[in-house]
């Protein structure tokens, strides 16, 4: 093994275990379930699955992945991997990022490794549940170095070629990679598109649209482009101020998530401006190296654009969390449909991730020259060890002021085990219709499932569509989601309704989740009208007699989706046998 290869196993297992030292707790037997995060042991393709439910398809084409997925392995394992290989993603790509635009060393990249790695917005992601988002941010790095060898590749290789073909596919699945959710694939998309050639921006569009495909065709399909979301939900979603930072201190050290409780420990005391100042520090010892150096334009271009990225990703979210721009938000969502996507913009900061690692990266020359007393600004060998002392020490400035991102941020991600009669209301279901849950409303607090309210597993845990609101309480204030369906069944169940009226709205089930807080309502009173079919201390699942109305996407709707996520499986799957394909080509090629 040459040196070069070494120093890649050595970054490559080095992010390996910080992502297995973060999500350590979680790697036992059990699920993940924390907030908007729920694993389960089997997931379906059903229509809300697929996107085609009456709420914004904002969980496409995960949900549809883990459907297949857990056909073959454990749906919990699925997920926990899925999350790990994001987390070093993230890490070994940032590091992959300062080694090729930067020359970076070993200790420079393992610096880079670290801040997309150890940082409050892998902390408050992973606390708030969004697992697949991170998925997204892992992509990022990736993507840039995608469009920097896109860019690359058509200077050298104008009228095509392998080196073009493999930066394309590259970048094709990175898109993918990104399109887990609908924001990851937004977050990736802004990327591309601001770093390839003006005359690539067609074909990088179209790229990003066929990554993007599932989501796209289900909110086509489902008229979900049509419905404009609740301007409520933009000053509940809007950036908040961590103690001593503000709003705009924060989003610069890549906290201020909207939700206060969903921060580790170490964010609400001083060590969240310690923190932040150190890792800004560190960011602008690299920003002139960043923005000039002597590399090749193509370099130098896609390092700027990525420092502008940076900048806009920390502005966007902090202006709107002004009064002035929640008004100019609130328009939009309310007259724009599907700019609901913008209504968390905290989200955003993850573009700033990979300028951020590539600051820190550089800055590790900065000192190492200033303590050689070497002045002049052209490049100079620094020794090693100077460099791998720095590295060493800013990653100790990373790292120990959010020390609680360890394990689990804190040991609060850890594995659930569902009670078995979860299992056995899902063998007891059928096709017959859709099904109510109650208590009202989408948030649980189970007594397996620890102290912080989560989602309700019930959509992804039963075989048929379970019937959701969409509304989300933030802030003290109820955010309505889109569709009016599974509101009119749950208003119909509260207020003690008659069953032949849920049967004419497509309800066939109700289960009732009986050791979790909730509004109930008059709802004994339809129950009784019920033919109870299961019943234990957890739940209790109820058949609606009579004819069941069948409501449900359309033949031609689920093939056209279905379709959509072979497109968009083929380009995750792009980059990989496109490297598999060259290499093999290499070999089999007969030597001059």
């Amino acid at each position: 093994m040459n040196a070069s290869s070494r120093e890649r196993v050595i970054v490559a297992g080095a992010s390996a275990a910080g992502a297995l030292l973060v999500t350590g707790p979680l790697l036992r037997p059990g699920y993940l379930l924390l907030r908007d995060a729920v694993s389960t042991p089997r997931s379906y393709p059903t229509d809300s699955a697929l996107g085609l439910g009456d709420a914004a398809p904002r969980a496409v084409p995960q949900d549809a992945l883990l459907a297949l997925g857990s056909t073959i392995v454990d749906g919990g394992l699925l997920v926990k991997t899925i999350l790990v290989l994001a987390l070093w993603a993230a890490a070994y790509g940032a590091a992959v990022l300062a080694r090729e635009l930067l020359r970076a060393p070993i200790g420079a990249q393992l610096v880079a490794a670290t801040v997309a790695l150890w940082n409050p917005y892998v902390a408050e992601r992973l606390l708030q549940g969004h697992w697949s988002l991170l998925a997204g941010y892992a992509a990022l790095p990736w993507t840039v170095l995608a469009a920097y060898r896109v860019r690359s590749a058509a200077a050298t290789e104008p009228s095509g070629g392998g080196r073009k073909l493999s930066a394309w596919a590259m970048l094709a699945t990175a898109l993918a990679a990104a399109g887990l959710t609908p924001t990851g694939a937004l977050l990736a998309g802004c990327t591309a598109l601001a770093l390839v050639r003006l005359r690539q921006l067609p074909a990088a569009v179209a790229l990003w649209c066929i990554a993007s495909a599932p989501w796209l065709a289900a909110t086509a399909l489902s008229g979900a482009a049509v419905e404009p979301s609740d301007p409520a939900g933009i000053a509940a979603f809007a950036a908040r101020a961590e103690p001593g930072l503000g709003t705009l201190g924060s989003l610069a050290g890549l906290g201020g998530i909207w939700n206060a409780a969903a921060v580790p420990d170490s964010r609400t005391t001083l060590l969240a401006v310690v923190g932040t100042l150190l890792l800004l520090v560190i960011v602008a010892l690299g920003i002139p190296a960043v923005a000039s150096g002597t590399a090749a334009t193509d370099n130098r271009h896609v390092r700027r654009i990525v420092l502008l990225l940076a900048a806009v990703a920390i502005l966007f979210p902090a202006l709107g969390a002004t009064p002035w721009g929640m008004h100019a938000l609130e328009w939009l969502v309310t007259w724009v449909p599907g700019t609901g996507l913008l209504r968390d913009t905290q989200k955003y900061v993850a573009l700033a991730m990979p300028a951020y690692a590539l600051c820190a990266a550089a800055a590790c020359a900065g000192p190492g020259r200033r303590l050689v007393g070497v002045t002049t600004r052209h490049p100079v060998s620094v020794h090693p060890a100077v460099t791998s002392t720095v590295a060493a020490l800013f990653i100790a400035l990373l790292v120990l002021p959010l020390y609680d991102l360890a394990w689990g941020v804190g040991g609060t991600m850890r594995a659930v085990h569902y009670p078995s009669g979860w299992q056995r209301v899902a063998e007891q279901v059928d096709d017959s219709g859709d099904i109510a849950v109650l208590p009202g409303g989408m948030f649980r607090k189970f007594r397996f499932s620890g102290p912080a309210p989560v989602l309700d597993p019930a959509p992804r845990m039963l075989p048929d569509d379970v019937l959701q609101t969409g509304e989300l309480p933030v802030r003290g204030h109820t955010v309505a989601g889109e569709g009016t369906r599974a509101r009119e069944v749950e208003n119909l169940l509260l207020r003690g309704g008659p069953a032949t009226d849920l049967a004419d709205l497509g309800v066939g089930w109700v289960l009732v989740e009986r050791t979790t807080p909730g509004p109930l309502g008059d709802s004994a009173q339809t129950l009784a009208q019920l033919e109870l079919t299961y019943r234990d201390t957890d739940l209790a699942l109820y058949r609606v007699p009579g004819d069941i109305a069948q409501r449900g996407s359309t033949t031609a709707q689920r093939s056209i989706v279905y379709a959509a996520h072979l497109l968009w499986g083929a380009t995750l799957l792009a980059g990989p046998l496109v490297l598999l394909g060259t290499r093999v080509l290499s070999r089999t090629r007969p030597r001059r």
